[in-house]
């Protein structure tokens, strides 16, 4: 089997191949400090639950957001599953052009993405991934990487919200009940939930007068299902789109 890793700086997203199959997927919470043994570990107790072991894993690869975390999961894997685990980055094969000023500047996670959508699609193709950032990241109809947009995160903006509001509570994020909120914790909801919509629909109707056509846009990341239903312009979820990226991307580069 094919061990899949999307370390994002709020989760880490894992999962297991068998060849197009993806058998099992778990999230934890990214932990920065993390060291080797204890990544084996939890992958030893997650593969574990189900009936599988370090043995079952013949080989790996990771996209990490994290510099630091990178190579605690190669070395991980070096380490526990005995092969060297491929880290998605400038060298990575992926069999599309990139029309952006500085490659090396992209996020490994955008990088995935648009292998993924490039994959799905045959025409213009945009995936939005609501993380830590909201990504836009866009793929012309002759499989092009045209490069993207990125604002500020959901959690981000809750985060400072309350911070910056010294009678504003922290609050978990749930779907809006109506755009009037009757209380501070619905009123809080409903601007952010509507608000992130509102925002999302705008810059893909710039993108599609940019580019001069509309596109399949496909939405992913854990708070996507939260969001995409107040949207008009988001046509598809795929909260695995990633692993997918992550998958197609090893066989480029085995």
């Amino acid at each position: 089997m094919l061990l899949v890793v999307d370390v994002g700086n709020t989760q880490t997203h894992f999962g297991a191949f068998d060849g197009e199959e993806l058998v099992e997927h778990w999230r934890f919470a990214t932990v920065r400090e993390s060291t080797a043994d204890e990544l084996g570990a939890a992958l030893r107790n997650l593969l574990g639950l189900r009936g599988y072991g370090f043995g079952d894993l013949q080989a790996s690869i990771v996209s990490s957001t994290v510099p630091r975390l990178e190579p605690e999961w190669t070395t991980m894997a070096e380490r526990y599953l005995g092969h060297e685990m491929h880290a998605v980055g400038p060298g990575t094969r992926t069999g599309m052009a990139i029309r952006y000023d500085n490659p090396r500047e992209i996020g490994a996670d955008r990088l995935v993405n648009a292998v993924a959508i490039r994959e799905r699609f045959s025409g213009l193709a945009v995936c939005v991934d609501f993380g830590t950032a909201t990504t836009f990241d866009i793929v012309s109809p002759g499989g092009e990487y045209l490069g993207g947009a990125l604002m500020t995160g959901i959690e981000i903006s809750l985060e400072a919200l309350s911070e910056r509001g010294a009678r504003l509570p922290k609050i978990d994020l749930a779907p809006p009940k109506s755009v009037v909120g009757k209380n501070t914790i619905d009123a809080i909801r409903a601007g952010v939930v509507y608000g992130y919509a509102g925002a999302i629909d705008a810059i893909l109707r710039r993108l599609y007068d940019e580019l001069g056509s509309t596109a399949d846009v496909v939405a992913t990341g854990g708070l996507s299902s939260l969001v995409v239903p107040y949207t008009d312009e988001i046509e598809h979820v795929d909260d695995l789109l990633t692993l997918t990226g992550l998958r197609l991307l090893h066989a480029r580069n085995s």
